[in-house]
């Protein structure tokens, strides 16, 4: 079978591997879309944390079930994954988060993933298609970690809820937060991101934070009380580190976005704001479930991100163009 892999940061290789035999727990997959996430782009610069090459990558899955040893599931029936492999027993597990496994093997990531005609996965990382096509079960993985996100905050209905960055995920804890009845302000340097963001998802309230002062902007939108939830997309340490100085007193600040420094902040400003500060690491099954629920109610269209689509064969020609803002990537979809 063909397989595509990051060999080192900035190249990619096409070779013949041997498709996966079944084991007891498994189940075989041909994958059908791939879609490309940060995760995947920022293993390619070579600036991923956790990572080691060579590597294949993907773990934004839809697919078909070739072989299983599951009675749950069927030849052919479409799926997708939590790609998130867990050991079951470590306390975040046991506590009813596997996301954050304490050995956890994140697909693509810390063990090769779909970019290959076939995988062999763990049968509990089956996601049930549930009707959807292959485009948006391939996106039911980057939307359920802006929902987890989401959920991590505790967002409530009409509370102002800043998102900065407005890539793929920010796009998707953007959507979540509204569809929980937020007030949402997306913050981004890339004026095509905002546009999208109020074409696109319906957002009133957008900023660049390279047009005037940012924190007289929220003070103008939240009528000086300034956001209660501030949830970052960017992995950008500078804006992380801004972004304590933005948040309401008695606010919640969440980190989705990975960067690999030390964060650096005013521990009186802090304090006195009496804030939380938090992490938000992958998703659950809850939100993969939440993001197919919004999906079959129509909340979610998922035409609104695929703007890029390219076949198996074309992604190494194709990859590094997707790392160029001026391309307008939202979301490259693989056709397998």
């Amino acid at each position: 079978m063909k397989t595509l892999t990051c060999t080192v940061p900035g190249t990619f290789e096409y070779s013949q591997t041997e498709k996966p035999v079944l084991a007891e727990g498994h189940t075989i997959l041909k994958i059908k879309r791939i879609g490309i996430c940060g995760t995947d782009l920022h293993a390619f610069e070579g600036t991923q944390p956790f990572f080691n090459y060579p590597r294949v990558l993907g773990h934004e899955l839809a697919a078909e079930i070739e072989e299983t040893s599951s009675t749950d599931f069927t030849k052919g029936e479409a799926v997708t994954i939590i790609p998130y492999f867990n050991c079951g027993t470590c306390i975040a597990c046991l506590n009813g988060k596997p996301n954050c496994c304490a050995a956890i093997q994140v697909f693509g990531v810390h063990v090769d993933g779909g970019m290959r005609e076939y995988v062999s996965v763990p049968n509990y990382s089956l996601v049930k298609g549930n009707g959807l096509g292959f485009d948006e079960l391939a996106l039911v993985e980057p939307l359920a970690i802006g929902a987890h996100g989401v959920r991590r905050a505790g967002v409530q209905p009409d509370e102002f809820v800043l998102v900065i960055g407005a890539g793929p995920i920010g796009l998707g804890i953007i959507e979540f937060a509204g569809i929980a009845g937020a007030k949402v302000i997306a913050m981004d340097v890339n004026e095509k991101r905002l546009a999208f963001c109020k074409d696109n998802l319906g957002v009133v309230f957008t900023i660049n934070p390279m047009n005037g002062d940012v924190t007289e902007q929220l003070k103008e939108i939240t009528n000086g009380n300034m956001p209660t939830v501030i949830i970052d997309a960017t992995g950008n340490l500078k804006a992380i580190n801004s972004a304590f100085l933005y948040l309401a007193h008695g606010g919640r600040y969440v980190l989705v976005g990975l960067q690999k420094e030390n964060l650096s902040f005013s521990h009186p400003e802090f304090h006195k704001r009496e804030s939380t500060l938090m992490s938000s690491r992958n998703a659950t099954r809850d939100d993969f479930n939440w993001v197919i629920d919004s999906m079959q109610q129509q909340l979610v269209k998922p035409s609104n991100y695929i703007t890029h689509r390219v076949q198996f064969d074309e992604v190494k020609d194709n990859f590094e163009g997707w790392l160029n803002p001026a391309n307008g990537v939202v979301k490259a979809m693989v056709e397998m």
